[in-house]
């Protein structure tokens, strides 16, 4: 493939290295000229030193047989106008965004983004599986982020616990599909029980989430701590 990089910080950097080591044809874009001359000395003449935020350096640079375009600068809204530009005007069939602030994410995908890298939310996600049982954890994002994987585990108070899982309500949208009990997973079948620290994997949408949490973990004050 032949992938265009804008942005020579450390995750353009390596990112460039590892795709010509694959045996790709790569070009880096980054705007200042030091940063791209350092670049330049290691890694050769595939560093061209322009701002990818203009077209005119965009087509010097190739982008109009682009496979894939990563638009990776520390800027979100530079990242974005990247993207938009490979993407309409010059017909780039996939376009890749870093994302600093995850609540960007949103216009990022109604704009047509093909695919989001958000460190910050890899980092809380790592985060999150250290949290308190009276919490959701979000497993990952599904169907170009409409839909969240999460996972619930059922708590000494949780209102799901001795019930068939096809008798738990479930908000319209939303669906639980396999339990992790001890190390084993299982699928959800119509007989299948729910026991106390089990965890429960279910998809849906965003929005779903609350009535998630009130039928998986259980209502949960504001200082944290369930109602008796």
């Amino acid at each position: 493939m032949f992938v265009l990089v804008i942005g020579g910080g450390k995750v353009g950097y390596y990112l460039t290295k590892e795709l010509i080591d694959a045996g790709h044809e790569v070009v880096l874009m980054e705007r200042d000229p030091r940063r791209a001359g350092q670049i330049a000395d290691e890694i050769g003449s595939v560093v061209i030193p322009r701002d990818g935020c203009e077209g005119k350096y965009l087509v010097e640079a190739g982008c109009e047989r682009a496979d894939v375009v990563a638009a990776v600068t520390g800027d979100d809204e530079d990242n974005l106008v990247i993207c938009q530009m490979a993407k309409h005007h010059f017909d780039v069939p996939r376009t890749i965004a870093r994302v600093n602030n995850p609540k960007n994410e949103a216009l990022f995908r109604h704009l047509g983004v093909d695919e989001l890298i958000s460190p910050t939310r890899m980092i809380l996600g790592s985060i999150e599986q250290d949290i308190p049982v009276h919490e959701l954890l979000h497993l990952a994002a599904l169907g170009g982020g409409e839909l969240e994987l999460i996972e619930a585990q059922l708590g000494d108070g949780s209102p799901a616990i001795g019930r068939v899982a096809r008798e738990v309500p479930m908000p319209e949208g939303c669906a639980i599909f396999a339990v992790i009990r001890g190390e084993t997973a299982i699928p959800i079948r119509p007989d299948t029980v729910l026991n106390e620290g089990d965890k429960v994997i279910a998809i849906g949408r965003a929005e779903c989430e609350a009535a998630l949490h009130r039928e998986l973990i259980g209502e949960v004050e504001e200082d944290g701590v369930a109602p008796a």
